[in-house]
């Protein structure tokens, strides 16, 4: 089923050619014609799609287990370094990262570390910094780290002891703000409190505003109680207007004073959207639930999803059954009975007020692009397009909401802003998503076109290899590779691994790359996985749940050529936040203008032989200095302006062209 769009509906648009008046005349006198048989028009040619011819069979399914022993499978990648977690950190789940200088700033549900991967093969660590949150989100800007905390046992005094009442001036759930001027000592500057939490925060620096920073507070757990924080609200809107639900909050970070942070308004952007359409459980679900029930499992319906509950959830509550009663020893069958008719009272008071008539409260991840003044939410039942040219009040443009989804979790533009990409963590990234029986559209991207302001749905990517029962795998966070003239992202599936894949065409993305490791456990379902995976000058970088932090680089292939990766890593960040999407600028070099030339070759853009021909020409140029190079990239540019006029793909042509002019200027 394709997605619904909000506020009116999206449609591919058929694009007609045009035909000149002589054209026209020509074709109505032919089809009046008195001969016997008229010419047909030979088929307009067109550009060969990107051919993929992955390995088969696939070396990811039947992977052995183990933590830091499992099997791997690896195509199109190289593996620099697997470096295990230091001793503070290990077995707490890695969470996102971010990027500044030489170094990967890692999340952990204990804290942050930092990695220095000025030598991608043998990443030190440099800083461990214990500051217990669920789940440490962290983003970068300039000498600032700011750090997500949404968990009830976050303190802010960092401590490890966790905050065991449910009132306390002690806790933290917002925005922790570090100075890292010195990145090896980071000093814990300000916080700013937040209703719900920040699960994720995204920070915007607006080009208009050279004194601030903006953070976008994403939360989704329950509103805090008001005797904790003052002004928390979890009653309806219209019960009142400063209710907590509904609503984002942002943060005004002055650059000069960091520590006056401040909540300077709270969006309502999901106003007036509808409760989204949804699937129902897969058949390998359904048929768990059932051998659930059959065994006298307990199970909770949440909306129209039967949730079986483990053993550590409603042990404790058939203790306290027992013990109300005043009884001894184990439950009874009466005690389980009790518990079976409290259920729904039960998750409806956990559920909260939010009724089943409205839309989402919140976003998981919103994505914003300053230089387009676009971003994408990513918000629960929804996929927003917001206007963020007023930063501190972004507004929403439009929505789509899509049954094949479940969780709209985080959101990718392609480079010119023509195209976004949403991700659906169906499951919650705690589930095995990605078995043979799942639907493809589950658990999957699905792929839009912009246009004027609306999300026209074009496809659905999904890893293309099934996992086991004992892997949590589904849609997860990644980011854009900057290869010039094609859309192609990396992206992180749990433990499904990393994808690489081609998204160019919006109708058919393909996955030209992959790396994969076995389960964690042999026996159960382990907690490890990529949680995010990026792209960084040069290197891909993987924040693995349980086994440290993992060091990608791309290799040749029929689908890459080493000339397209190395005019990718031509493009050099001195930062880089997944949530606050850059704009790709390459410099002109000969290693874009060959790579321009290999897309032109690969895709019928010129034929082999003026391919070769103009490869030769530009060798030779390249070989040569001053006047001599100067004549011979003005000659080649000069030729390949025919070629721009007849090509198939002239655009292409064209960005070739303005490179060697560029060169030539040098």
């Amino acid at each position: 089923m394709k997605p619904s769009v909000t506020p009116r509906a999206g449609r591919r648009r058929a694009r007609l050619p045009i035909l000149p008046a002589l054209a026209l005349a020509v074709l109505v006198g032919a089809a009046c014609s008195t001969q016997p048989e008229a010419m047909e028009a030979p088929a307009p040619r067109a550009l060969r799609p990107l051919e993929v011819t992955p390995p088969s069979p696939d070396p990811r399914v039947g992977l052995t287990p183990g933590l830091f022993d499992a099997g791997e499978a690896i195509w199109n990648l190289r593996l620099l370094s697997a470096t295990p977690p230091s001793e503070a950190f290990i077995g707490v789940t890695n969470s996102d990262l971010a990027f500044q200088g030489d170094y990967a700033i890692q999340g952990n549900y204990n804290g942050v570390q930092v990695w220095d991967i000025s030598d991608p093969s043998a990443p030190d660590l440099v800083t461990e910094y214990v500051c217990p949150a669920s789940q440490s989100d962290v983003s970068v800007y300039g000498n600032l780290l700011f750090v997500s905390g949404e968990g009830l046992g976050g303190r802010l005094d960092c401590g490890t002891q966790g905050v065991d009442v449910a009132v306390s001036a002690e806790r933290l759930r917002g925005i922790r703000i570090f100075d890292i001027t010195d990145i090896t000592a980071p000093e814990y500057i300000a916080n700013v409190q937040t209703c719900r939490g920040s699960h994720t925060h995204t920070v915007l620096k607006h080009p208009g505003d050279d004194d601030n920073v903006y953070i976008y507070v994403s939360g989704s757990a329950p509103v805090r109680p008001e005797e904790e924080l003052t002004g928390c609200s979890n009653l309806m809107p219209e019960e009142d207007p400063n209710s907590a639900l509904f609503r984002i909050e942002v943060i005004q970070v002055p650059l000069a004073n960091p520590e006056a942070a401040r909540i300077v308004s709270s969006p309502r952007i999901f106003e007036d959207l509808e409760a989204p359409p949804t699937h129902g459980l897969a058949p390998a679900d359904l048929e768990a639930v059932e051998e659930a029930r059959a065994r006298g499992a307990f199970i909770a319906e949440v909306g129209s999803q039967a949730i079986v509950l483990p053993p550590q959830f409603t042990a404790p509550l058939l203790d306290s059954i027992v013990q109300s009663r005043g009884g001894e020893g184990p439950p009874t069958a009466a005690d389980s009975a009790a518990l079976r008719a409290y259920l729904p009272e039960m998750i409806a008071r956990m559920m909260g007020p939010e009724g089943e008539s409205r839309g989402p409260t919140q976003c998981h991840d919103i994505t914003v692009y300053p230089e387009i003044g676009l971003a994408g939410g990513a918000c629960e039942g929804y996929g927003l397009l917001l206007d963020i040219r007023d930063p501190a009040n972004p507004r929403r443009l439009a929505a789509v909401a899509d049954s094949n989804f479940a969780y709209w979790h985080s959101a990718t533009f392609n480079n010119d802003g023509s195209k976004i990409l949403f991700t659906d963590e169906w499951g919650g990234g705690g589930a095995p998503k990605c078995r043979p029986t799942d639907p493809v559209e589950w658990g999957a991207n699905a792929i839009f076109t912009v246009e004027d302001g609306e999300m026209v749905f074009h496809s659905y990517y999904k890893l293309p290899a099934p996992q086991t029962t004992l892997e949590n795998c589904v849609a997860h966070n990644g980011s854009l590779i900057p290869v010039p003239g094609r859309d192609i992202m990396v992206q992180s599936w749990y433990q499904g691994g990393i994808s690489v894949f081609d998204w160019t065409d919006p109708d058919h993305p393909v996955e030209i790359a992959f790396h994969d490791r076995g389960p964690v456990d042999a026996n159960r379902m382990g907690n490890a996985g990529s949680w995010s995976v990026y792209w960084y000058n040069g290197v891909i970088v993987s924040s693995e749940i349980g086994r440290g932090l993992d060091i990608f680089e791309l290799v040749p292939s029929d689908v890459l050529t080493q000339n397209e990766i190395d005019a990718a890593n031509t493009v050099r960040l001195s930062e880089l936040n997944s949530q606050g999407q850059p704009m790709f600028e390459w410099p002109h070099t000969f290693a874009l203008a060959r790579a321009y030339l290999d897309q032109l070759e690969r895709h019928g853009g010129l034929g082999a032989g003026r391919a070769a021909q103009v490869r030769e020409e530009l060798a030779e140029a390249e070989a040569r200095a001053g006047a001599f190079r100067r004549d011979g990239l003005t000659r080649l540019a000069e030729s390949l302006a025919m070629d721009a006029r007849r090509s198939l793909d002239g655009r292409r042509v064209e960005l070739l062209i303005d490179v060697l002019e560029d060169l030539a200027g040098q």
